[in-house]
């Protein structure tokens, strides 16, 4: 008995610590929102902008609008595209607040950045940002979709894929 005991409770100090480092990472997100939010004009942008983000960190399979908006509750994909396409901010004020919020937190002075863009092989013609182009990973003209990749090697290490964006 005394040892389902001491099972029990390490199972309860494993799922609190659990819980906190959910917390911890919420925290850390509404933090990093509270950032940018400024940055959209309007209330509905800026609480879009959250779920948006939100959407991207789930473990949504597929993060494109139908999935990033079902996952925000909302019926349509329309508003996660008006925010990406229409809705009146500045990405690029909004990127340098991201970047220096993640300085602030995995910044090391001895890090390297490394870029990497690599081109995935697609088939079939549904996946956004497919375009026939040269791979060399494939030696041909196949249709590839181009990610571009950050990453500081370390122990503190983040690896930030982009897939299109706003321009």
């Amino acid at each position: 008995m005394a040892g389902q005991h001491a099972v029990e409770e390490q199972e309860h100090e494993q799922e609190q610590a659990a819980l906190a480092e959910v917390a911890a990472w919420a925290r850390g997100l509404s933090a990093m929102h509270a950032r940018i939010a400024h940055r959209f004009g309007r209330p509905e942008p800026r609480r879009r902008a959250l779920q948006y983000l939100k959407g991207l960190l789930s473990p949504v399979e597929r993060k494109n609008g139908w999935q990033l908006a079902e996952q925000a509750g909302e019926p349509t994909p329309d508003g996660m595209q008006r925010l990406l396409a229409t809705a009146d901010w500045d990405a690029e004020q909004v990127r340098d607040d991201l970047r220096a919020y993640v300085v602030e937190h995995l910044g090391d002075p001895a890090a390297v950045l490394v870029i990497d863009e690599t081109g995935f092989l697609k088939k079939g013609t549904k996946s956004v940002g497919v375009q026939r182009q040269y791979s060399g990973t494939a030696g041909r003209v196949p249709g590839v979709r181009e990610c571009h990749g950050a990453d500081v090697p370390g122990p503190r290490a983040v690896l930030a894929e982009g897939v299109g964006g706003r321009s």
